[in-house]
């Protein structure tokens, strides 16, 4: 009963992307809490640095507010001019990590921006590329999107791989600092008549209609 009258007044609570393997939702506060947990526990080895959020830093209780605090920020920010929509990654119920779809201006512009990330041990089974499929196929085929946006540390060669794969594309770079170090990132843009042309698995969005007035549609 809870969930049905949370829906009610937050319908991004009805909004679930299946794939083969994987589901894709807004967790529920248990949920975020396994999430928080699993984030604590390492998205990278220690002797990495592939994302500009420092996720070795800190102790793991940490590492696990900061997904807590980013899941209520997105949440308590969302706009029409100005929204994140960060949804867990489940398989058979259990937490794999979160992928992220941004945009500003999204009525007009049609441009969304992808993030992720995974549990370590969960890493290295395509599960990243699933899940970004299932957001992607969210962004295109149902929230009408011209085009995906994503960065990408260059020496970041798995998210660099992922995003080649689905079809994405050179569109400059930027500069970021990773601590004291300069690190330049590629800027990476998959066009919905790219995202037409590839070969994918399935995936279905459900529970949307709702939640469409939250996009501006």
């Amino acid at each position: 009963m809870i969930e049905l009258v949370l829906a009610d007044l937050w319908p991004l609570y009805g909004l679930t992307v299946s794939t083969p393997r994987l589901e894709l939702r807004l967790p529920r506060e248990e949920e975020l809490a396994a999430l928080a947990h699993l984030a604590g526990s390492g998205v990278h080895r220690p002797d990495e640095r592939p994302f500009l959020t420092p996720w070795t830093d800190g102790t793991p209780e940490d590492r696990a507010r900061v997904v807590l605090q980013g899941h209520w920020s997105r949440l308590g920010g969302w706009s029409v001019a100005a929204w994140q929509l960060g949804l867990g990654v489940f398989r058979d119920g259990e937490p794999l990590g979160v992928v992220t779809l941004r945009a500003r201006d999204f009525p007009v512009v049609r441009e969304v921006t992808t993030s992720s990330w995974l549990g370590i041990e969960h890493q290295r089974s395509g599960y990243g590329t699933e899940a970004r499929v299932g957001l992607l196929t969210l962004a295109f085929d149902h929230l009408d999107a011209r085009a995906a946006l994503t960065e990408v540390f260059q020496d970041n060669h798995a998210s660099q791989g992922v995003s080649r794969k689905l079809g994405y594309e050179p569109d400059g770079i930027s500069v970021d600092a990773r601590g004291e170090e300069a690190v330049v990132s590629d800027r990476l843009r998959l066009t919905r008549a790219k995202w037409a042309q590839q070969s994918r698995p399935t995936a279905r969005v459900e529970g949307l209609s709702a939640s469409r007035p939250m996009f501006g549609l």
